[in-house]
């Protein structure tokens, strides 16, 4: 989001429309080897750390220290003053948005937001992880470019120097025929895709809670409503399928495995090539600022970090490392720190008491 001029943003979010079961996939080719729900051997799965790797992505929702007993009250006492501490490190981006805003005086500021758990919050039903409207009432977007699949499918302006320098940029329109370009690395992988997806549908089918989603270029295998004793099974299953597949890999996000194509290709790439779609790539009078909460956005901070280019927002409720400069709580403290980058600049750029004047 460029708040100093009136151009279109970049925004790293899943593509739409994303396909859902029970609607059949066309144009898929399938392998007659794939295993189909074949007996568990488990051990792979605790050998290779990929249930250790589930669990840790995946902290316990928290609960109202009045709804405890008290010996879990006070786990959770010890939790929030571990998070205290933790914030030393990374300090809330609303406490220190003084010091961000001074840094970003006189300059353009292009935002880079993931969606789940970032504009909206984690829930149940991935159906239902909707954006609050306030975001479009009071931060006033009216365009955005998409960086679906973990920015594997860019859309953006056109821009015949960008285009000529990735072979992987082609021109295209978009659903109003607008003239467009689109970057897509991993397009031979859709129909290795489309064949992994239904796959896994069927072969996690009979695992109550579990979900599949096809993100057109990775495969999401959702286990938040599974009984975490079933977690060892649906990460055999996925396991299976993945290993006749070399060419992809696996990713753990929130309580969701995510098969990709083992391409070179991040959402920290992504971000370098929207600033250069944008113009935006080697000018000093810019500062990016990327939001997000998982693991995948850990590459878009790294790249911000490393270059000294910007800020990286880690949006978290428990402590964890990262890439990112500071952090915030959860979705409703994104949306109050965007508010106020917004009025910052449509007041003039004045820091004075934003915090005590702006608060939503």
């Amino acid at each position: 989001m460029d708040i100093n001029s009136n151009n279109s943003s970049p925004v790293l979010t899943d593509p739409a429309p994303i396909n859902l079961l029970p609607y059949p996939q066309s144009g898929a080719s399938f392998s007659s080897n794939i295993p189909r729900k074949k007996p568990e051997k488990l051990d792979e799965v605790h050998y290779n750390g990929w249930l250790d790797a589930m669990k840790s992505s995946s902290p316990p929702r928290k609960k109202l220290i009045k709804d405890l007993n008290f010996e879990d009250a006070a786990d959770e006492i010890e939790i929030e003053i571990a998070y205290f501490s933790w914030m030393l490190k990374y300090p809330s981006a609303l406490n220190s948005f003084g010091q961000i805003t001074k840094f970003a005086k006189n300059k353009k500021i292009a935002i880079f937001l993931d969606y789940d758990g970032t504009l909206s919050p984690i829930v149940d039903d991935p159906d239902q992880a909707l954006m609050s409207d306030d975001v479009f009432e009071l931060v006033g977007l009216t365009e955005l470019y998409y960086a679906g699949s973990h920015g594997m499918d860019i859309m953006g302006p056109v821009n015949e120097a960008v285009s000529s320098n990735h072979p992987d940029c082609i021109k295209s329109t978009d659903q109003q025929g607008k003239e467009v370009n689109l970057l897509q690395p991993a397009r031979d992988f859709i129909p290795m895709i489309d064949e992994v997806f239904t796959t896994l549908v069927e072969n996690t089918k009979d695992i109550k809670g579990a979900r599949v989603e096809n993100h057109k270029f990775c495969a999401s295998v959702h286990y938040r409503n599974v009984d975490e004793k079933n977690w060892p099974i649906i990460a055999q299953r996925v396991h299976d399928v993945l290993k006749l597949y070399p060419r992809l890999r696996l990713a753990h996000g929130r309580k969701v495995l995510e098969v990709r194509p083992e391409i070179d290709w991040n959402k920290g790439k992504a971000v370098e090539f929207l600033l250069e779609s944008l113009g935006l790539g080697n000018s000093d009078d810019v500062l990016p600022i990327y939001i997000g909460d998982d693991r995948s956005d850990e590459d878009a901070f790294k790249v911000l970090r490393e270059g000294n280019r910007g800020y990286g927002i880690l949006v978290s409720s428990a402590p964890k490392e990262t890439n990112a400069f500071y952090s915030l709580r959860d979705p409703s403290e994104v949306m109050k720190f965007l508010c106020w980058l917004v009025r910052w600049k449509k007041l003039g750029e004045g820091v004075s008491s934003v915090n005590k004047r702006w608060s939503i």
